[in-house]
């Protein structure tokens, strides 16, 4: 079926609207502009299995061009309001982006509980916009797999900005939004529980911190408060994990923003590219990238081997040994043992 749709800058064009579940012709159809196409590959990465996996094959060799930004921050922060004003202050420059918006999943469908597409609903008839909510949906890798698989298919349909925003700052979305080129972490004034901070990972991950609702007292102070943390967890990040690139010659900027009016937000943007450009020149970028896609395979590797233990041990001799292992009549790696032994 065929109509006419207008491209992200007014160009027209004919898309056709493709019912296949067919991933070769659902990628032939979102390269010819088809959103409900593209829509129908991010649900099959979702879902995880072969449909993924074809997915990643088809959008690979076409990757390689998106600049990825994520936000992060507690619940409440205002990081979806901030996004909306980001996504303004980026179609006023004239860029087309795409938004992941990482949510819990809903305890009654599985999918993405919706809250920060009602939030951002004045892009949603602008077409140089792409506002998709993910969840888990419980398949292989969840979303440490399901997320970097989305951003390759973003990338090779050729959307140049994609914006990764997660709802909280539990274990699984700050790893989701370090895996950005860029992470901004925003927070807000008088919100003093630094600690909190250090130990959820956001000082390790941060390129830029946003202190949003700055209009509220406690901003000098929260300023102050995240400087001296930064200054001692500099000398942690290391220790945490030896393999990972550090960045030592960026200083974190914190800037106050408004979501609500825009506010600050030129100037956070102008961080982000200033963060690119060192980032691109240092050699960070490209290290962080390598790093990413290493640690990418790592996670399917071991995923696939645990899922193949499964299904060669039976779930009874799994069970088995996962009762063994709690009920102290066998230690864990010695268990382990047992199952890999069963894969080779």
């Amino acid at each position: 079926m065929a109509g006419l749709a207008l491209g992200g800058r007014g160009r027209a064009r004919f898309t056709v609207v493709v019912r296949s579940r067919d991933p070769k012709e659902l990628f032939e159809a979102a390269l010819d502009g088809d959103r409900s196409a593209k829509a129908r590959l991010l649900s099959l990465i979702e879902r995880g299995g072969d449909g993924a996996r074809e997915i990643s094959r088809l959008a690979a060799p076409r990757a390689g061009s998106a600049y990825v930004v994520g936000l992060t921050g507690a619940p409440g922060a205002g990081k979806s309001t901030l996004t909306s004003a980001i996504l303004k202050h980026l179609r006023g420059l004239g860029e087309e982006v795409a938004v992941l918006a990482i949510d819990p999943s809903s305890p009654f469908t599985g999918g993405a509980i919706l809250g920060d597409r009602v939030r951002m609903q004045d892009h949603a008839t602008d077409h140089g916009v792409f506002i998709r909510s993910m969840a888990t949906r419980g398949h292989l890798g969840g979303l440490s797999l399901a997320t970097p698989g989305a951003i390759r298919l973003l990338d090779a349909l050729g959307h140049r900005w994609v914006v990764v925003e997660t709802v909280g700052v539990g274990q699984v979305e700050v790893e989701v939004a370090g895996k950005a080129d860029t992470t901004v972490v925003v927070v807000n004034p008088g919100w003093g529980d630094s600690v909190q901070a250090n130990k959820a990972g956001l000082m390790e991950v941060a390129d830029v911190f946003a202190i949003n609702k700055a209009d509220r007292p406690g901003v000098p102070e929260t300023t102050r408060d995240l400087n001296q943390m930064l200054e001692l967890s500099a000398e942690l990040a290391h220790d945490a994990d030896p393999e990972a690139p550090l960045d030592q010659g960026w200083r974190v900027p914190i800037l106050p923003t408004i979501g609500q009016s825009g506010e600050g937000v030129g100037a956070l943007w102008d961080a982000v590219l200033t963060h690119r450009a060192h980032a691109e020149a240092s050699g960070v970028l490209d290290a962080r990238r390598r790093f990413r896609r290493g640690e990418e395979l790592r996670e399917i590797v071991a995923r696939r081997l645990e899922q193949r233990a499964r299904e060669i041990g039976s779930d009874s001799r799994w069970e088995g040994l996962t009762e063994a292992v709690v009920a102290g009549d066998i230690d864990p790696w010695s268990a382990s043992d047992e199952m890999l032994e069963s894969v080779r």
